[in-house]
C-alpha cells in the first residue's frame, strides 16, 4: 500500500519556505505522494453555506493545484502529486488536459488526477460554468481528457465538447494519466466504479465506509471490471484519533483491498510545519509496525 500525506495548505500559511520545508519533510519521512485539495474561489460560507461555516471561509488559502505541483516537482522530484480532488466541471477541459500533461512531464510521470463535482456553487458561478449539470459533464470531460492524453491528434464531437483535428504537444509521460474520482454519494461511487481508475472515499463514519464499499464492489462486479486492478485510497485523520484508531483503520482498509492511503493532519490544532511533520512521522512509525 502506497502512503501519502494531505497538504495542510489552510494551516501552514503561504510562505515559500514553509511549503518547501513541508514537502521535503514529507519526502524524508518516507511518504510517497502529496495530495492537495482544490478550490479556486473562496466565498463567505456564513453568507452562502452557513452549514459549512466551520470548514472553510473566504480567508482559507488554497493554492492553485497545477501551479503548486509544478513548484513541488522541482523540490521533491521523487514524490507523486495527486489532486484529491480537482473540481473538474468548473474548469475548461482542454486546458486541464494541457496543464496535467505538462505537470506529468515535470514530475516524470508521477501525476495522478483525482476529480469530483464539488459542492460550492459560488465557484461555478464565478468561473462561468453550470452547477446543475456538473455530474453528466464530468463523465464526458473524463473521456475527453483520456482521448487528448492518448492520441496526438483528436477529433471529438460530444454533447459539450468539440475538438476538430487538434491535440496536445507535448504529450504526457503517462498515456493516459490516471483519473480517479472522489465522493461519498452513491452516484459518485458508481460513477467511479464505471469510469475511473480508482476511488477516494470521502471521510465519514465506519458505517458510511461500509456502505460505500458495498456499492463500489457491486458496481465493479456489475460492469465486469477487475476489482484487483482498481485503486482505492482512503484517508486517516490524526485529529481526535489515537494510534490504536489508526491501526484499526489501516487494517480494515487493507482488508478492503485499498491500494493507497493518505494521512491527514489538518484539524489537529497544529500551528507550524514542524508540528504537522511530527504528526506524519508518528503516523508512519505506527503504521509501519502494523
Amino acid at each position: 500500500m502506497r502512503i501519502g500525506a494531505v497538504l495542510p495548505q489552510t494551516e501552514i500559511g503561504n510562505s515559500l519556505e514553509d511549503i518547501r520545508s513541508y514537502a521535503t519533510g514529507v519526502d524524508q519521512i518516507g511518504y510517497q505522494h502529496i495530495l492537495a485539495y482544490d478550490h479556486v474561489l473562496s466565498g463567505s460560507q456564513e453568507a452562502h453555506h452557513p452549514k459549512l461555516v466551520n470548514r472553510y471561509d473566504e480567508h482559507s488559502p488554497f493554492h492553485e493545484v497545477f501551479v503548486l505541483f509544478g513548484y513541488l516537482a522541482a523540490i521533491v522530484p521523487n514524490i507523486e502529486v495527486v489532486t484529491g480532488v480537482l473540481i473538474l466541471p468548473q474548469r475548461q477541459t482542454a486546458l486541464v488536459a494541457k496543464q496535467a500533461a505538462t505537470l506529468d512531464l515535470l514530475t516524470g510521470g508521477r501525476t495522478r488526477i483525482g476529480v469530483g463535482i464539488g459542492w460550492n456553487d459560488i465557484e461555478y458561478q464565478g468561473l462561468g460554468e453550470s452547477f446543475g449539470n456538473r455530474g453528466k459533464r464530468l463523465e464526458e470531460q473524463m473521456d475527453v481528457l483520456r482521448t487528448l492524453w492518448r492520441d496526438p491528434i483528436v477529433s471529438y464531437d460530444g454533447r459539450w465538447h468539440t475538438v476538430d483535428h487538434a491535440g496536445l504537444a507535448p504529450m504526457p509521460v503517462q498515456r493516459p494519466i490516471p483519473l480517479w474520482i472522489g465522493g461519498s454519494a452513491e452516484v459518485a461511487v458508481r460513477r467511479a466504479a464505471r469510469l475511473a481508475d480508482g476511488f477516494f472515499p470521502n471521510s465519514g463514519s465506519q458505517e458510511t465506509y461500509e456502505r460505500i464499499m458495498d456499492i463500489l464492489r457491486d458496481e465493479l462486479q456489475r460492469t465486469g471490471r477487475d476489482a484487483a486492478a482498481f485503486g482505492i485510497e482512503p484517508r486517516i485523520s490524526v485529529a481526535g484519533t489515537s494510534p490504536d484508531d489508526w491501526k484499526r483503520s489501516w487494517s480494515w482498509w487493507r482488508d478492503q483491498g485499498a491500494t493507497h492511503l493518505t494521512i491527514n493532519t489538518m484539524g489537529g490544532g497544529f500551528t507550524s510545519v514542524s508540528q504537522h511533520l511530527d504528526a506524519l512521522d508518528r503516523a508512519m512509525t505506527v503504521l509501519g509496525n502494523v
